[in-house]
């Protein structure tokens, strides 16, 4: 497993360390590693050129009890990707964990294709702005933190 640090500056305290660990997608810990790696990225990662603010809902997860809801939120520029439930939302997208973990961390195209497919994401509002924030090729250093990502989660 590869070692990662938080860089100097981070919101996060210094003594919390990521050390060699891997954690189960979408758990605090996941979360926490997920964050320090944006943190790490953030200079790097052009901002995002789609506006877009979506809720959502992972259903089905083997490590939380209920739903865990998040949300992405690109309007000030950067991605953000986080817990809870934006208040004013374009889209709701409610999926499963396992296609949440395709879609998020493997970045698995035709997994989320046959999931939308089989009728495991629920689109409720403005699906275009999702579309075309999917469809902006990621830069090197984007692949580069999304294979960081797949990496320190756990299977």
């Amino acid at each position: 497993m590869k070692h990662y640090t938080r860089r100097a500056g981070s919101r996060f305290s210094e003594e919390h360390q990521l050390a060699d660990e891997s954690h189960h997608f979408l758990t605090d810990g996941w979360i926490d590693a997920a964050r320090a790696l944006r943190d790490e990225y953030e200079d790097r990662i052009p901002a995002s050129p789609i506006d877009v603010k979506v809720n959502v809902v992972v259903t089905d997860s083997p490590h939380h009890d209920g739903e865990i809801h998040g949300k992405i939120d690109s309007s000030e520029g950067e991605i953000m990707i986080d817990k809870g439930h934006l208040d004013d939302p374009e889209l709701t997208l409610t999926v499963d964990y396992e296609t949440a973990l395709s879609a998020f961390v493997t970045r698995d195209p035709q997994a989320v294709m046959q999931a939308f497919l089989g009728g495991k994401i629920l689109l409720e509002g403005d699906a275009s702005k999702l579309m075309l924030l999917q469809a902006q090729p990621p830069t090197g250093d984007a692949i580069e933190m999304y294979e960081k990502l797949d990496a320190l989660t756990a299977r």
